[in-house]
């Protein structure tokens, strides 16, 4: 098959993430703007220059129907980043003030005792197993507690919510039936905290917040608050756990990087950056075509769907030195791993802070470890690693 040809049947899910860096190589090398075939149709867009360039310009790319292609399971647009200008503001305004870095840095105790505690599990975890999944007992784990606190959602509850990450944003693309299954039990979760605040319940963190909310001097409705708690709960599990699996899905792969940043911890903030430019758990986000444009002389059509790649943009050798190197120490590092302009992630200021204090404590406390069995680089799946005897 012919690099166009691969190109022509383009995708950013599942097993085609395994061998994705090769096809945004062959995009840049001969075919930056490009059409596939699935999931309906869809151009593609993998400079970074023309991803930030779409990124500010709402009056040509229409978020809507969503940024998920396929969607998370479910019909409703989520707020707020499947809404357009002027409606956009008023929905991301209520929740900046919570993630405000002011706002994060209120969590940071708990981040750190978290991650201790559950370094020491593993710890505890390798004293009586060779082989440990710290995906499963660390990665995963680890943003569900802290996000679930900042949300509000009850402590009790959280034994269900990998089973709905999973089903919800991995089994879309493979069975539909199943992702919209726990779509609907996770409305049903949603809806049920809902009723819950509007009985009189306290309601904790974000949930609380959003419920008491204005929006042009109304109460936000229901469906409102709905569309809101499928995303954060989406966005604020699934995301971190995977930056914080494939961060140290590479750490095992390179024992000379882990010696680095055992050595000189202060170095972890410019890896987690590195790591979020090539391991994105972001790899691409969906626009609409609301006019009739042109990008690097392909014309695209109004009503048309368009992917831009932003795990491609991070990869673009007009920007980046040696772009496939995951270089530890890389400075400056601008990257899309949290996309741009109006929708640029609400959640970057947590995502980061958690992975980089995760890092911190695993590291200092987890010894050398190499990979137990080959393992794909993405995803939240397992993650088994073996201690190799060194410090």
């Amino acid at each position: 098959m012919s690099d166009n040809e691969t190109l022509a049947e383009f995708d950013f899910h599942g097993k085609a993430l395994d061998t994705i860096f090769d096809d945004y190589a062959q995009m840049h090398e001969s075919k930056p703007v490009g059409r596939s075939s699935k999931y309906g149709g869809f151009w593609y867009i993998c400079k970074s220059e023309d991803i930030f360039d779409a990124e500010q310009d709402p009056q040509t790319w229409s978020v809507g129907p969503s940024m998920l292609l396929p969607s998370f399971g479910t019909e409703m647009p989520l707020i707020p980043i499947d809404i357009d200008p002027p409606t956009h503001a008023g929905f991301r305004k209520l929740l900046l003030p919570m993630f405000t870095p002011m706002a994060i840095n209120k969590l940071e105790p708990g981040m750190h005792s978290t991650a201790i505690e559950l370094s020491d599990q593993v710890k505890s975890a390798f004293e009586d197993s060779d082989v440990v999944d710290v995906s499963a007992l660390f990665a995963r784990p680890y943003p569900t507690i802290i996000f679930s606190r900042l949300a509000g959602y009850p402590e009790q509850d959280w034994p269900l919510f990998d089973q709905w990450i999973d089903d919800i944003i991995y089994e879309r693309t493979k069975s539909p039936e199943k992702a919209k299954a726990a779509g609907d039990d996770l409305i049903a979760y949603v809806q049920r905290l809902i009723d819950d605040g509007r009985a009189g319940k306290a309601l904790e963190g974000i949930t609380g917040e959003l419920l008491n909310a204005t929006i042009d001097g109304r109460p936000l409705t229901d469906d409102e608050l709905v569309s809101y708690g499928y995303l954060l709960f989406l966005a604020g599990l699934d995301t971190t756990a995977w930056a914080i699996r494939s961060s140290l899905w590479y750490l095992a792969r390179n024992k000379e990087a882990q010696a680095l940043l055992r050595r000189e911890p202060e170095r972890i903030v410019d890896a987690a950056e590195e790591f979020l430019r090539t391991l994105s758990p972001v790899q691409a986000m969906a626009r609409t075509a609301k006019q009739d444009t042109t990008v690097r002389g392909q014309e695209i059509k109004a009503g048309e769907r368009v992917v831009l790649v932003f795990g491609a943009g991070n990869r673009d050798p007009e920007i980046y030195d040696n772009p496939n190197d995951i270089d530890i120490t890389r400075e400056n590092n601008r990257h899309l791993a949290f996309g741009g302009g109006i929708h640029r992630c609400l959640g970057s200021n947590l995502g980061r802070k958690e992975l980089v204090i995760s890092l911190e404590h695993f590291l200092a406390t987890i010894p050398e470890f190499e990979l137990a069995e080959e393992e794909p680089w993405h995803g939240v799946g397992s993650l088994r690693l073996r201690l190799t005897g060194g410090e």
